[in-house]
């Protein structure tokens, strides 16, 4: 396996992957300027185990709550995609079909479909979300979990420099919690993945697969929807959520995570929030915040149009990329209020040479 994620073919598939829709960045133009030199050394480094990880920018959003987010180097990403090029398809076998994120096919949209079907199904949700995910992933476990699949050591020992780069980023995020049988090492326990990575989004699927399977197998639960943490369970009375609930925390803790507390069982018809919208059995309503978010966002993009900064073909864009994901909830009238404030400035004269 390994001298095929080495190989000519699978590192230029990774740089077209890598670079697709970001061929504008200064980075990926300097990759590109000396393409084949670059794949040489990253294929030498890696046939040669002298790879090392570059250092990580990392930044701070606040959609829809702060985190912070680490990009790697451009060559460093394409040797991400060169090792999920190759590992994915192996894992993704074992996935259980209502696990959407990070997933072709599936993706934010189909979640939402998912979740209003199970929610015109029973009468009942418990909706949880893991606390401090990314910052908690463990990086002993997720090993394990890695190498159930992966019996190629050379592979393994790539995803370990990458699972490495990463281990501390997230240090100031994570608030150490203990499990039974834990003492005072454990806080040195190696954890954390970098959100941003494409390893770390592919990672975080394999890391909660195992606890999925549970979920449908042994609580067997007929109607579970997740989307990288945050997850619902629907059944048809509160006692066997309540159930559910207490068998899932025990289960979270083999894995050295909890959920965030509050979660409880409630009527599907109080509407549950999810990815963005409050889904109802019969309607989905956007989230306010969403639409006051990108209200700003529209401001700003018109002034940088007016101010010569984009083109309009970028301002249609973030409007129409807004107007996409939108009509998947009962919208009209939002689109046409947030739309209808919306007048195209003129643009500013340009600087006469």
């Amino acid at each position: 396996m390994y001298d095929q994620l080495c190989s000519w073919d699978n590192l230029l598939l990774a740089y077209q992957k890598a670079s697709k829709g970001k061929r504008g960045g200064s980075s990926v133009a300097l990759f590109e300027h000396r393409l084949e030199d670059h794949l040489i050394d990253i294929q030498s480094e890696l046939l040669n185990h002298t790879y090392a990880p570059g250092r990580y920018a990392s930044f701070y959003i606040h959609d829809p709550k702060k985190r912070l987010i680490s990009a790697a180097p451009f060559r460093d990403r394409v040797i991400h995609h060169a090792l999920c090029n190759l590992v994915e398809p192996i894992f993704e076998r074992s996935f259980v079909f209502d696990s959407y994120a990070n997933r072709v096919g599936k993706g934010t949209h189909r979640a939402l479909d998912r979740c209003q079907q199970f929610a015109r199904r029973h009468p009942f949700a418990l909706q949880c979300d893991v606390k401090q995910f990314f910052p908690a992933i463990d990086h002993a476990i997720l090993r394990a979990i890695l190498r159930r699949k992966i019996t190629d050591e050379r592979v393994l020992w790539l995803a370990d420099k990458i699972m490495q780069s990463g281990s501390g980023i997230l240090g100031d995020e994570y608030d150490m919690t203990y499990f039974d049988g834990d003492d005072l090492l454990a806080a040195s326990r190696p954890r954390g993945l970098p959100i941003g990575n494409l390893t770390s989004q592919f990672w975080a699927n394999c890391y909660l697969n195992p606890f999925d399977h549970f979920i449908q197998r042994e609580l067997r639960c007929p109607a579970y929807i997740r989307y990288v943490d945050d997850f619902v369970l629907f059944a048809d009375d509160k006692e066997t959520l309540w159930a559910w609930k207490k068998s899932l925390v025990n289960r979270l803790a083999h894995y050295r995570l909890t959920i965030h507390a509050g979660a409880h069982p409630k009527p599907v018809n109080d509407g549950l929030p999810f990815l963005g919208f409050v889904v109802f059995p019969h309607q989905r309503k956007l989230k306010r915040r969403k639409g006051v978010h990108f209200l700003r966002r529209l401001r700003t993009r018109m002034a940088q149009y007016a101010n010569n900064e984009i083109a309009l073909d970028d301002l249609t864009a973030s409007v129409q990329g807004w107007i996409n994901h939108v009509r998947y909830g009962n919208t009209v009238g939002l689109r046409r209020a947030v739309l209808g404030r919306a007048v195209l400035p003129r643009k500013t004269m340009e600087t006469m040479p």
